[in-house]
């Protein structure tokens, strides 16, 4: 391994000179933990006390509320996804460009606004979580979409003009099938945001369980040592959610031009 690489900019390593720069980084990090927290006062909770958060969520049932919380997320994730995609590829369409430009410039409309119209509409709370995720989600699923559209050069269309496409042939060819690897990336990208809201959307029906609800009974007595455990399980939750999709994106589009 040559060190003097580590440091110099735009400067491709191995997977050799990766995987110890990550190993580095995942040492100074538990040896910071382990220092900040073996003190009289400590920011964090020690590793025993998450350890120990560890063992009394699983007992339980933290499994039935993962699986709670990726049932949610799925439901939201599906109908998002149609909803968002019919909106987002009418873009191009005059007459229903400003519908999508419209449900674009939504996303700066507040929660406490939707879930207001929401529960005198909805009387089923277990709904009300799903299209608050839903509303949530294809706001910004729409507008990162809607800038993929825009993206296309315009050499592209006009490519498909030489080859006598029709206009809904480019639409379909250019626009919708030849871009479809970018719209899982932008579903894993904006499925991290949604993940977030997990914890304040789940809260809307208690009785449900899932990850939300744990980390917010955990908040309330002040249980430091879970609170921290579930943090960890939902970024790992996440992170997988996310390395199952560019997982996904890489064997199905093969031609797929981005990591």
């Amino acid at each position: 391994m040559n060190f003097k690489l580590w440091v110099k900019p735009f400067e491709s390593l191995g997977k050799r000179d990766s995987m110890a720069i990550a190993g580095l980084w995942i040492v100074l990090v538990a040896a910071y933990w382990i220092i900040a927290t073996s003190g009289t006062k400590k920011l964090f909770p020690s590793p025993d006390q998450v350890w120990h958060g560890f063992v009394a969520l699983y007992n339980e049932g933290l499994v039935v509320h993962i699986a709670s919380s990726l049932w949610l997320c799925l439901q939201a994730t599906l109908i998002s996804i149609v909803f968002s995609l019919l909106i987002a590829y009418a873009y191009p369409i005059p007459l229903l460009r400003p519908l999508s430009k419209t449900m674009s410039q939504l996303r700066y409309l507040p929660l406490t606004g939707i879930t207001f119209y929401l529960t005198m509409l909805v009387t089923n709370a277990r709904t009300m979580q799903i299209w608050v995720l839903v509303i949530f989600m294809s706001l910004y699923f729409i507008t990162s979409l809607m800038a993929v559209i825009k993206d296309i050069a315009q050499e592209e269309i006009d490519h498909a003009r030489s080859l006598k496409c029709s206009r809904w042939e480019i639409l379909w060819q250019v626009i919708i099938k030849g871009r479809a690897d970018y719209v899982i990336d932008v579903l894993r990208q904006n499925l991290a945001i949604t993940w977030m809201m997990l914890v304040t959307v789940e809260s809307i029906l208690i009785a449900a369980g899932g990850l939300g609800v744990l980390i917010k009974n955990s908040d309330k007595f002040m249980n430091h040592g879970r609170i921290l455990s579930l943090q960890i399980v939902i970024l790992l939750v996440g992170l997988g959610i996310d390395l199952a999709l560019t997982t996904i994106r890489r064997s199905v589009f093969r031609y797929s031009r981005f990591n």
